[in-house]
């Protein structure tokens, strides 16, 4: 089901579009920490460290996975918003056909340079063979991570979170089964843990792209539509461009910290992979919360109803805050036992670490989600200069920090770089929405009449 997220509270409608958008990354959250926990749990820690070794490389592809999903989803918002259900086919159709091109050159780049990549990280030479072996089946299957992204976007795009939600959670438990089946019943070790989470991907990859075909199917019709646009896609290159840079320079610094930590040998490297999925998965959270906002904020300036745009700043915040808090908590209370989970008793080193990362990062939820927050505003309203500003001086100070660190007081030492980076650019976020056009561009004259009671008060 489409919905026009330009009408209704601003509150409820983020709410109601949002929330299943955090059950999916929840879900989607669990490809990767499924495989984690089955490989530390039943093949061992070695094991454990060889895919979370792989993780930082697979965040790369991963980065351009979620730039075509981003580029397409606030193109598709604005014309959804505009009623442009014309070129809103033709956008779709073109962003697969980009997509399918960059999936080729992306997985022949991939296969040719795996190896290469991890002797780049200084990857030890007890799991590099099982690392290789990940990360080639991985790479394999990025036209249904590519393609995936791609059809959750249009979902978003249109209003929809539900749909997303279905297919992710249907896909992940599922790759959670598979997983341990081909693990324990066919002994294929990281093999079969990778294996699994390829055929998880892809028949939801499949699915989810004959779901949108039939939501197009759906919209009224514009008559015959042109497959391909030069125009279109130069539009949602625009956002899809900086989206993929700053996901991937993110991934390079973070391949930058994860060399550094494994410096500090198999134990560190374990916990540190446990603990930083757990990490992710809050704050990947907040990025597809982010996301939300993006798709709102670009409906509602297709529309041109830009005093939305800062009701939903506000609705937003009070959201993420929500969610944020109890994650919060539960991150300092219970760390050990989480990091723990993914591992055997006698991993003491390596849970001692991942506790202690996941302890200095947790109070600093609350920040980082507030510049996700204004992420989602600035990229919904394709503000992408000052978007990448901010996300430069996070990633920047953030591998400068660990190294600097690292050296001065060891592995602990880069777990702080984190917070620092995260406040640092929180305000130049705030500060470049603060300064955005829609405090000052009136809304387009509309004949829809809203109950008062609808609406948020306004900053």
């Amino acid at each position: 089901m489409n919905n026009d997220l330009t009408v209704g509270s601003p509150q409820r409608v983020l709410w109601r579009f949002c929330l299943p958008l955090f059950a999916s990354i929840i879900f989607q959250q669990l490809y990767n920490i499924a495989d984690s926990l089955v490989a530390g749990k039943f093949v061992g820690e070695a094991a454990l460290a060889a895919v979370g070794n792989s993780y930082e490389i697979t965040l790369i592809f991963i980065a351009f996975a979620f730039g075509c999903n981003i580029g397409c989803s606030v193109v598709v918002s604005q014309l959804f918003g505009a009623k442009d259900y014309r070129q809103l086919r033709t956008a779709v159709y073109t962003a697969w056909i980009a997509s399918g091109l960059l999936t080729v050159v992306l997985t022949t780049l991939g296969l040719a340079l795996c190896g290469p990549l991890l002797r780049l990280i200084r990857t030890p030479q007890e799991i590099f063979s099982d690392s290789a072996l990940y990360l080639r089946i991985y790479i394999g299957g990025l036209v249904f991570l590519i393609f995936y992204n791609i059809a959750t976007g249009i979902f978003s795009a249109l209003g929809d979170s539900r749909t997303p939600f279905l297919f992710l959670a249907a896909s992940s438990v599922s790759n959670i089964f598979v997983d341990i089946l081909f693990v324990t019943a066919f002994k294929m070790g990281v093999a079969g843990v990778a294996w699994a989470t390829f055929l998880c991907q892809g028949v939801s990859c499949v699915l989810a792209i004959i779901a949108v075909l039939r939501r197009l199917s759906a919209l009224p019709d514009a008559g015959k539509v042109p497959l391909f646009s030069v125009p279109l896609l130069r539009r949602i290159t625009v956002i899809a461009v900086p989206s993929i840079l700053q996901q991937s320079f993110i991934s390079v610094g973070n391949i930058v910290i994860q060399a550094t930590v494994n410096g500090f040998g198999s134990s560190v490297i374990a916990g540190y992979s446990a603990a930083v999925k757990l990490n992710n998965m809050v704050v990947t959270s907040f990025t597809t919360l982010g996301n939300g906002i993006s798709n709102y904020t670009a409906q509602n300036i297709g529309a041109a109803r830009y005093s939305r745009v800062r009701q939903g700043f506000w609705a937003g915040l009070r959201m993420v805050w929500v969610i944020c808090v109890p994650l919060m908590a539960i991150y300092l209370i219970w760390a050990g036992q989480l990091v723990g989970f993914f591992m055997d008793e006698g991993s003491a080193r390596a849970i001692t670490t991942g506790t202690l990362f996941l302890r200095v990062l947790a109070p600093f939820y609350p920040v980082v989600s507030a510049k996700l927050v204004s992420d989602g505003i600035l990229r919904g309203a394709g503000a992408m200069g000052p978007f990448m500003a901010a996300t430069f001086t996070d990633l920047l100070l953030r591998v400068v920090l660990a190294l600097v660190f690292a050296s001065a007081f060891g592995e602990t030492g880069i777990w702080f770089a984190w917070p620092v980076g995260w406040l640092a650019s929180t305000a130049m976020s705030v500060v470049f929405y603060r300064h955005g056009s829609w405090h000052t561009t009136p809304d387009k004259a509309i004949d829809l009449v809203e109950e008062i009671t609808e609406l948020e008060p306004l900053e």
